[in-house]
Parts: C-alpha cells; sequence; structure tokens
C-alpha cells in the first residue's frame, strides 16, 4: 500500500464553479497507482467541491442561479466583515461540501460518465484557493 499528497494551487476569476477534473487526472496518473481512494479536500470556509454534471454547461449555470437565490448578498447578516458576499459564501459551502472521496479502479476515478470534479467559488472576486489531494493505493 502506498500514499502520496499534493496541494492543487487554483485560482479562481470570482463566483462559479470551475471544472478540476483534468487537473486531478493528470496528477493521478503520476502516481501510477491502479486501486485506491482519493480524497481532495478545499482548505477555505468560502468555496466548495461538488461532482456533477460536466457535459451541458446548463447545469453548472443553474447551479450557480440556484445558490446565489438561496443564499443571496444582503447587509442583513451579522458577519460582514469581507463585504455582502462574506457570509453567503459561507452558508454556500455550509450546504455543499470541502470533502470529496471517490474510488480508484484499473487506474482511473470511478466517476460516471457524465460527471466531473468541480471548484465551487463562492466568493465574487477573484482568490487562490487550494484543495489538497490524498491517495492511498496501490
Amino acid at each position: 500500500m502506498r500514499q502520496a499528497a499534493h496541494t492543487m494551487a487554483l485560482d479562481t476569476p470570482g463566483a462559479g464553479l470551475r471544472e478540476i477534473t483534468r487537473e486531478v487526472v493528470r496528477w493521478i496518473a503520476e502516481q501510477q497507482m491502479t486501486t485506491g481512494l482519493l480524497t481532495l479536500f478545499c482548505r477555505h470556509t468560502s468555496a466548495s467541491l461538488l461532482i456533477q454534471e460536466n457535459a451541458d454547461p446548463d447545469v453548472a449555470r443553474d447551479l450557480e442561479d440556484y445558490f446565489a437565490h438561496l443564499a443571496p448578498e444582503s447587509a442583513a447578516y451579522r458577519h460582514q466583515d469581507e463585504g455582502p458576499d462574506d457570509m453567503p459564501a459561507h452558508l454556500r459551502a455550509a450546504l455543499t461540501q470541502t470533502q470529496l472521496c471517490i474510488p480508484l479502479v484499473g487506474g482511473r476515478l470511478a466517476l460516471g460518465t457524465w460527471q466531473g470534479i468541480w471548484l465551487f467559488e463562492h466568493r465574487g472576486r477573484p482568490h487562490r484557493r487550494e484543495i489538497v489531494l490524498h491517495l492511498i493505493g496501490e
């Protein structure tokens, strides 16, 4: 049994979904493992991770619109330290995930046909985000 870890730094242009499947798959291939478990962990409280459809871009846009409606920017929140998008970003991250686990089978992530890995940036301005990848397997 082997382990490998890597911190992936990603720049986001602002709020929205950014697919990171290719970057993750590239790193997995470098590890030369065939069977195992990949854990991805987002090191932030105002961004999150999703496994979601990657075929139709309307899915990402609809998700972004839904979360903007569900946790809108507002002056009504007590927490306003970094502006009106600060607390809604925390709410959106709380409603999604900061960690994903994906099996590795036959050297490939066991994602479904239309599934991709997405970083969901919840803040309005650009950020540099870190995703920690940990692979255990053989």
